[in-house]
């Protein structure tokens, strides 16, 4: 092998790594696209309302309870005597029973080439508490109770109604949240209130409620299931859902027209506790996401230009060797940037078109471009519809990548084999040694 032949090589082994500098400009553009998409979203969300949590409802037994504390020393009074002191307790009480039902419509907001997707929730909530009797109310230890009901909102701007909650058949209304007091700062929420009055914690006591709610938010619903026993069903024509948090569906059903799920969920399978602060991750929710993150999808592309780049060259430089046709340097550059191309084409075409439109496309426009170029530069139309075949089979190969990225290891490890099978199929009876000779013959 000769000097000329190895300076070829290290040329086009020079021009692969130069073609990762537009490639990693193209792959900065989609990064800053996709920055701008969220800041949209966010500035949409702080005009209507952010992602939602639902967390309740749940009764807050606030009571006085007499206790007998030891005398200090140091004051008056014999050492080793108590006193009676009354002190302020606050008990958070799940409902015996918590259903919802709900219906969501999903609409898209845009600003400029920015889309955004807004839920609109339709909730009927029912169920009951059970009050009572406390331990501490024997003996007259309990002064007074007070209790009132709690239903926290992660963001209270999108309650679009004012719901008429029934207590134990009498009409009620939420009051409004007001400044955050300290539970409020620790989970997060805000809470809706509506005070149920004095009650009488020696006996038991049963709270009915219900009530309808109408909830914009955006992008994701959460649900924390406080009750004893708890059951969620929500539905939706929104055919892309994914469900999440620590609590999956008991069915669910997903289709082209939307989808249906329920949930069972007992207090055995739920810490009350983690309920109240939805930062602890007690929650089942539902990301009404896209069907296809244009942005996403593309920077996933970039990743595979090397691929495309390398498999590319190595195409020309066998067909160099076997048909002892010399392809100049400038012409692998002038191919590699045409491949460059296509990404910023996708990602151009994907904020205005279908993301398999604008795919297709780029696809047939830098296949057109290099195979009616090769068409020339190797002397024939054969050369260059056959580039463009191999180039139309690693495009098809990369859309499936794309759309399933589960099997993007398959299919790349099969892409690679192919080509590697390919080459050394194409060269079995190749003479590398006498390679050098060969190509200065046919320079001269």
């Amino acid at each position: 092998m000769d000097k000329k032949l190895l300076f070829k090589i290290a040329a086009i082994c020079l021009m692969s790594l130069l073609l990762l500098v537009p490639l990693a400009l193209i792959e900065g553009q989609i990064r800053d696209r996709a920055q701008r998409q969220n800041e949209v979203q966010a500035s949409i969300a702080n005009s209507a309302a952010g992602p939602q949590v639902l967390v309740g409802p749940v009764i807050a037994l606030h009571y006085r309870e007499r206790v007998e504390v030891p005398i200090p020393e140091g004051e008056q009074g014999a050492p080793g005597k108590t006193r009676t002191q009354i002190v302020e307790r606050t008990l958070m009480l799940p409902p015996e029973k918590l259903t919802m039902i709900g219906d969501t419509a999903v609409e898209t907001r845009n600003k400029g080439i920015y889309q955004a997707r807004l839920f609109r929730l339709d909730l009927a909530a029912s169920g009951h508490f059970v009050v009572g009797p406390l331990p501490e109310a024997q003996g007259g230890r309990i002064v007074d109770a007070n209790a009132e009901l709690l239903l926290g909102i992660a963001d209270p701007r999108g309650v679009n109604n004012d719901p008429e909650v029934t207590i134990n058949g009498k009409p009620r209304r939420f009051a409004s949240p007001g400044a955050k007091g300290k539970g409020e700062q620790e989970t997060g929420v805000k809470r809706l209130r509506i005070d149920l009055g004095p009650l009488d914690v020696q006996r038991e006591n049963r709270v009915d409620f219900a009530f309808p709610l109408q909830l914009t938010g955006t992008t994701r619903l959460a649900i924390a299931p406080t009750g004893e026993s708890n059951r969620i069903e929500l539905k939706s024509a929104w055919p892309h859902p994914n469900f999440g948090g620590r609590f999956l569906p008991t069915t669910r059903s997903v289709s082209k027209d939307g989808f249906a799920a329920q949930w069972e969920i007992s207090h055995l399978a739920r810490n009350f506790e983690a309920t109240l602060n939805p930062a602890r991750g007690e929650l089942l929710s539902i990301d009404f996401i896209d069907p296809v993150n244009v942005y996403l999808q593309s920077e996933r592309a970039v990743k595979y230009g090397v691929l495309f780049i390398v498999l590319t060259f190595a195409g020309f430089f066998l067909t160099e060797i076997l048909r002892r046709a010399p392809i100049h340097p400038m012409q692998y550059l002038l191919v590699g940037l045409a491949l460059a191309i296509f990404f910023l084409l996708l990602i151009a075409f994907s904020e205005h078109l279908p993301f398999y439109a604008a795919y297709g496309l780029a696809a047939a426009a830098c296949i057109g471009l290099i195979a009616t170029y090769l068409s020339g530069a190797l002397g024939g139309l054969r050369p260059g519809l056959a580039f463009g075949a191999g180039l139309t089979g690693l495009y098809g190969v990369l859309y499936g990548v794309l759309l399933s990225e589960d099997n993007s290891l398959l299919m790349g490890s099969v892409l690679l084999f192919l080509a590697l099978g390919t080459t050394m199929l194409a060269t079995r009876k190749l003479n590398w040694y006498g390679l050098g000779n060969q190509t200065s013959e046919s320079t001269e």
